[in-house]
């Protein structure tokens, strides 16, 4: 089965950029993520932990200084900048983006980095040292919120697009075959 993706590069035609479609993705993730948050904030009192699913799944509301798993929790300032620079790398490859799978991963990994990066910047204890708030727990999982999500599944995806070989411009193959494959086109003509 060939994809339109795959029929529209046979056909010399290049796919149409994938730049609005991450935007409308990341927006989603970041309008759920502060949404969630503002939510958590305003109903879950700390320490008394709203049970979903018995003890398996409940909202708890924790204040995360740290990054994942609460990893890192004195170098907040660095968690910042490394935000900002994934913001700034999302946006960069976005723009010639043409594989409409690498915009919903990117775009998982926008929405979650800003919504994060929000919190950082804007909440408690003030400017780049900001408490990310996670209230999401699962088993025996570190409590999560929506932007976590986000990022993770978005990784996810983009790690799997690039085991299977398809790249950010929607082609197939390995970004190191594509370019041995132009030269060599380039060589003979």
């Amino acid at each position: 089965m060939v994809s339109e993706v795959d029929k529209e590069v046979s056909a010399g035609e290049r796919p149409p950029t994938r730049m609005r479609m991450l935007v409308v993705i990341a927006a989603t993730v970041l309008a759920l993520d502060l949404a969630t948050k503002v939510a958590a904030v305003h109903f879950i009192e700390p320490g008394n932990p709203i049970r979903v699913i018995g003890d398996v799944v409940t909202l708890k509301l924790i204040r995360n200084p740290g990054a994942a798993f609460s990893m890192a929790t004195g170098m907040t300032w660095l968690l910042t900048l490394v935000a900002i620079a994934v913001v700034i790398g999302v946006i960069k490859i976005g723009r010639t983006l043409r594989s409409p799978w690498w915009a919903l991963g990117l775009g998982l990994v926008l929405g979650g980095a800003l919504g994060n990066l929000i919190d950082r910047m804007f909440r408690a204890p003030g400017p780049l040292q900001g408490h990310v708030v996670d209230f999401v727990s699962v088993g025996w999982w570190p409590v999560f919120n929506v932007a976590d999500s986000g990022v993770v599944c978005g990784a996810i995806l983009l790690v799997a697009l690039t085991l299977f070989g398809l790249n950010p411009d929607g082609s197939r193959g390995h970004a190191d075959e594509s370019a041995e494959a132009g030269s060599a086109t380039g060589k003979e003509s």
